[in-house]
């Protein structure tokens, strides 16, 4: 089988307006790979977004081993970041995803996200103090793309993330990398 390795970190978001910061992510696969190693998902702690830059560090570490039989449904990173408030509420503030690069070696990712627009006056006070977020009732709907015509939606921060991606064994599956 062909297989994938993916090591590196969730480095940090920026460009988020509200503080205290943390973030979900998920390597995405498809029926056609499987987890060999590692852990496909975590939760990063918990970070302070510094107000005049704008960032919130995260170094949250990737470390996974997949198989796979085909390139169809290549895997995606899926990212969800929440804001803390002051009563300790946790509020969605930003989806996004991203396809791992197929091309092997140091990989840097900034992936935009997005967050779903307030439709009332209420939700766009609440959004405005930070002390409500909009959320999707299925994760997979912001990465596989079915029916997310439907939500509207605002631009939020950017997530950055490196990785080292490393092949082995596609050229026997007829895949080439060049």
């Amino acid at each position: 089988m062909a297989e994938i390795h993916l090591i590196g970190q969730v480095l940090d978001a920026i460009d988020f307006d509200e503080p205290n910061l943390f973030c979900k992510w998920s390597i995405q696969i498809s029926k056609f790979c499987k987890v060999i190693e590692g852990h496909s998902e975590a939760v990063t702690c918990t970070n302070r977004n510094r107000f005049e830059e704008k960032l919130a560090v995260f170094a949250s570490p990737i470390d996974l081993h997949l198989s796979c039989r085909s390139v169809h449904g290549w895997p995606k990173i899926h990212i969800e970041i929440y804001s803390v408030d002051g009563l300790e509420k946790c509020h969605p503030i930003g989806f996004g995803f991203a396809h791992i690069p197929i091309k092997p070696g140091y990989q840097f990712l900034e992936i935009p996200t997005w967050k779903v627009a307030t439709t009332n006056i209420l939700d766009s006070i609440q959004d405005k103090f930070h002390t409500s977020g909009l959320t999707v009732e299925k994760s997979d709907l912001i990465y596989s793309g079915i029916e997310r015509y439907k939500l509207r939606t605002a631009s939020a921060g950017t997530v950055r993330v490196e990785l080292m991606v490393i092949l082995k064994n596609l050229g026997k599956f007829g895949t080439e990398i060049k």
